[in-house]
């Protein structure tokens, strides 16, 4: 027996009869020359792109299906806790992560929930805080220095002299419990009132990013000023965006199904309802070519909120498409600390 070579398409037994190598090459000849097996080659590319149809259009509806037959995975795809990032690090070793200025702590935000929260000194303390425990990193928010709770983002304000308190909700990270809209808006809110109860008078500014957008804007209380980064508008892109699920939009009887579970499952927030009733000032960021929430989305979201409150309160910064930024990268721009600084200037 010979030995077998495969080339991509074609096999070939090297050292075989003659027999075996003239059926190899023919059958290859045969292709070449239009034929096989009887068929001719259109019919069976015919038959092969019709199978891969018959599949697509398959994966297509048995996805939304299976979610309206198992409506909890819609909470899993809104939210998208179990995909926890970092994986198989220690979120309460902030400096494995080369925040040498920060500490974690727990808070309880409810009975049997538990918020990991890292809070980041400004960086003129970074010596001041090596080796500080709790009470000291508590006291230095009374400081008069502005304090940002970021929900869900990175600490590069405390870079400008800023405190930065970045909360996980309840399910993401090292939190427990499971999230919901009504779960993370008590999660913020506590966070916040812990916050203030301990800053004195300075400043707090609610930073949202994508998903934590819709937390900041159901605070009413005593916000100094809100940021939304990605805002996301389930009033005016009633289909969750996360992972792939944006794909379904491109198909209208599909969607309606996603749009049933998006709206039984009240997995999101209200975000016209709740930036009508908002009286801090707002600074919206967006990319204008963010490929989950369209920048066309942003400026409406805009306009609901300028037309509450006054468009000398509520500010829209679009960043060039052309850079690159998409939904999670603006973080990347060099103007972005200019921007922050003149917003907490007109508090």
């Amino acid at each position: 027996m010979g030995q077998r070579r495969d080339t991509g398409q074609t096999t070939f037994i090297e050292g075989a009869d003659d027999l075996s190598c003239s059926w190899t090459v023919g059958r290859r000849t045969q292709r070449e020359h239009g034929t096989m097996a009887g068929f001719e080659p259109k019919t069976y590319q015919s038959r092969r792109w019709l199978k891969r149809a018959l599949l697509a259009v398959a994966v297509c509806i048995l996805v939304p299906v299976t979610y309206k037959v198992i409506p909890d995975l819609m909470q899993d795809i809104v939210h998208t806790y179990r995909l926890s990032v970092p994986f198989f690090e220690d979120l309460g070793r902030p400096a494995d992560f080369s925040l040498n200025h920060t500490i974690n702590m727990y808070l309880t935000s409810e009975e049997g929930i538990s918020l990991g929260v890292w809070h980041t000194v400004p960086e003129s303390r970074w010596k001041e805080a090596q080796g500080k425990d709790l009470t000291w990193y508590q006291n230095t928010l009374n400081d008069g220095s502005p304090v940002f709770i970021y929900l869900h983002g990175n600490t590069g304000t405390s870079s400008l002299g800023y405190h930065v308190l970045v909360p996980d909700y309840r399910g993401f990270g090292d939190s427990t419990g499971e999230p919901t809209e009504s779960g993370l808006t008590t999660d913020a809110l506590h966070v916040f009132n812990w916050v203030k109860a301990r800053s004195g008078d300075s400043l707090v500014v609610i930073w949202g990013h994508s998903l934590g957008t819709g937390s900041a804007e159901k605070h009413q209380p005593s916000v100094s000023g809100v940021i939304l980064e990605g805002a996301f508008n389930a009033d005016r892109q009633p289909i969750p965006f996360y992972v792939f699920a944006w794909y379904y939009t491109k198909f209208p009887g599909i969607k309606n199904l996603f749009s049933f579970l998006w709206e039984k499952r009240a997995a999101v927030f209200n975000t016209e309802r709740n930036l009508k009733q908002m009286r801090s000032p707002i600074m919206f960021l967006h990319s204008e070519d963010d490929h989950l929430v369209p920048i066309d989305i942003a400026r409406q979201t805009y306009a609901v909120a300028a037309k509450a409150q006054g468009e000398d309160r509520v500010k829209l910064v679009t960043f060039d498409g052309s850079l690159g930024y998409l939904h999670n990268g603006l973080y990347r721009d060099p103007k972005l600390p200019g921007v922050l600084k003149e917003f907490v200037k007109s508090l």
